[in-house]
């Protein structure tokens, strides 16, 4: 199994170590040429352009994208002339789903065939198996799925259907993530600040995380947090950044009609936390490191 890997960022860069380990051979292109090296240290086969890429790929066109949304167009508009017909291109980035549908249809007529690829699990779930929710060509799909499988966690991939629905699906798991991730922190704010007792926050998410309702990774990140940072968070910024799918989940629920208090809410919350730092938004903002390693610094909110 031979794929070419565009994007090695934290994500990128742990994910193709995973795939060298699992046997695939791996051609690695990154704007930065640093990083193509850095992918080369690990058994890599380096390429410095998007045409060496594709010659070093020879028959073998598959092409995984790991770029951010913003970038994809730019990066296909290169790609596509140099890939061979039948060719298979995945989006393992966060891309809008109806952007995904319509680069679908752009490249059906070039012979070219589109998956998208929602990621799951930060670098850590890069590095040791991530969680993929797949969209597109069917019959791609089924000619990858060995692939997806030695990507993944065990039982942590799944074909949804047609063009989009895997990004669609991601953009819903991350609308998601922002309600759970804001419960957490009003919970352990009240706790913080609102009660007659002084707790030790990290011991209360240890044992959250043991056998509880709630256990879940994200209690165990904020344990971790708490363990790297200190009770306070001095060290963190109160004011909560967010990416685009967030909003993404809101605007269509509005457009379809369809409740969203909780999401909603979660979202203005991170809003309102860029003129108003608070501690929920240093608990947020410790998660996003934890899980996704997000650096500990001021970011504005992408609306």
């Amino acid at each position: 199994m031979k794929i070419g890997y565009i994007g090695l960022g934290k994500m990128g860069l742990n994910m193709v170590s995973r795939l060298l380990e699992q046997g695939v051979d791996v051609v690695a292109y990154n704007k930065t040429p640093t990083a193509t090296k850095e992918a080369v240290e690990f058994g890599a086969t380096g390429a410095y352009s998007l045409t060496e890429l594709a010659e070093k790929l020879e028959d073998h066109t598959t092409v995984w994208l790991m770029v951010p949304h913003f970038a994809v167009d730019d990066v296909l508009e290169e790609l596509t002339p140099l890939l061979n017909d039948g060719a298979i291109v995945i989006d393992g980035g966060n891309s809008y789903y109806e952007e995904s549908r319509r680069r679908n249809k752009a490249l059906a007529e070039k012979g070219i065939r589109y998956l998208d690829c929602g990621v799951s699990g930060g670098p850590e779930g890069a590095r040791n198996g991530a969680c993929c929710m797949i969209g597109g060509d069917k019959e791609a799909f089924g000619a990858l799925e060995e692939l997806f499988k030695k990507i993944s966690a065990p039982d942590a991939y799944g074909y949804f259907g047609p063009s989009g629905a895997g990004h669609f699906v991601k953009m819903v798991h991350n609308g998601i993530e922002y309600g759970m991730m804001q419960a957490i922190a009003e919970g352990f704010d009240i706790m913080k600040h609102h009660c007659d007792y002084t707790l030790d926050l990290e011991k209360v998410a240890d044992v959250y995380n043991h056998e509880s309702v709630i256990t879940s990774r994200l209690i165990g990140w904020l344990k971790s947090g708490y363990g790297t940072f200190g009770q306070d968070l001095s060290e963190v910024p109160g004011s909560a950044a967010a990416s685009g799918e967030g909003k993404w989940t809101i605007d269509l629920a509005h457009k379809i009609s369809i409740p969203d208090k909780v999401i909603h809410e979660a979202y203005n919350s991170r809003v309102k936390s860029q003129k108003k730092p608070s501690y929920q938004g240093k608990i947020i903002q410790t998660l996003r490191n934890q899980f996704g390693g997000h650096p500990i610094e001021k970011k504005e909110i992408i609306s």
